[in-house]
């Protein structure tokens, strides 16, 4: 197909995909774009679990380990009624597991319920609701298809970018270099880290309602993110954070608390 032929349709072929892959997100109603088929996303995210269980030595305390399953399975149930309340359906078989790395505070949940905790994080969880606000939060992108939606993005960016460096082979090499530069910065800090910041609020608010009715008090995801935020030596400009910074998620996570509490159900079952 000739360049210009190509050029002419671009306009055409975007709008079909952004019509054909757009979804909404539960509570907040945005729009997004999600191109990549949900059972192709989650046999990845399967084989790829099982890679980093291989690669990484497992906690043996069963205290912890016996912690973040309660949370799990109560986190399981409430995904369950939040699913069947939007609408939605699941492919969810999840497992949870402990990865022993001190070193490293974190938590993951990949696209079809594969959790991930590692000991460093376990520190500032503190106890079962900390742990809830965590796996809350990390359950969350899996809801709200976040990984899909930069995968999409991914795909989009770089069908654009080939396309614009068509157009600049008959330009000077220095040309040619500093607008590739120019895509890449542009990319990284105009869509990339902003768009992730905002997954990122969305999950904090998901992630609310979803321990809310685990039955874990949402106020604590506060303190959280307050132990949280007096770990840290130094803070990261939000600008370029893939990260909310830690002023605003907090301030983000109280806005919220209202509509949290409205999903508590102090009483909610294993």
């Amino acid at each position: 197909m000739k360049m210009q032929t190509i050029k002419k349709n671009i306009p055409n072929l975007f709008i079909f995909i952004i019509i054909s892959g757009c979804t909404t997100v539960p509570i907040t109603a945005r729009r997004q774009l999600t191109l990549i088929p949900n059972q192709q996303i989650i046999s990845l995210s399967r084989l790829e679990y099982k890679k980093v269980l291989k690669e990484n030595k497992l906690s043996k305390n069963n205290s912890q380990l016996q912690s973040i399953e309660k949370v799990g399975r109560k986190i399981a149930n409430a995904v369950n009624d939040f699913l069947h309340e939007n609408d939605m359906k699941g492919d969810f078989k999840w497992e949870f597991n402990l990865i022993n790395n001190d070193k490293i505070e974190n938590a993951w949940c990949m696209p079809g319920g594969k959790i991930a905790f590692y000991t460093g994080i376990l520190k500032y969880t503190k106890d079962e609701t900390g742990i809830a606000t965590v796996m809350g939060h990390e359950v969350a992108h899996a809801i709200a298809k976040h990984s899909n939606e930069r995968m999409s993005q991914a795909l989009i960016a770089n069908f654009g970018t080939a396309i614009l460096s068509k157009t600049m082979q008959s330009k000077p090499v220095k040309t040619q270099k500093a607008f590739h530069t120019a895509i890449g910065l542009g990319t990284k800090f105009g869509v990339v880290l902003p768009f992730s910041r905002l997954q990122e609020s969305e999950a904090d608010r998901i992630g609310l309602i979803l321990m809310a009715k685990a039955g874990y008090d949402p106020q604590q995801a506060v303190e959280f993110w307050k132990r949280m935020k007096a770990s840290k030596n130094k803070t990261v400009p939000e600008f370029i954070s893939t990260h909310p910074s830690d002023e605003h998620r907090i301030k983000n996570i109280e806005s919220h608390l209202i509509e949290a509490y409205f999903h508590y159900d102090p009483f909610a079952k294993d």
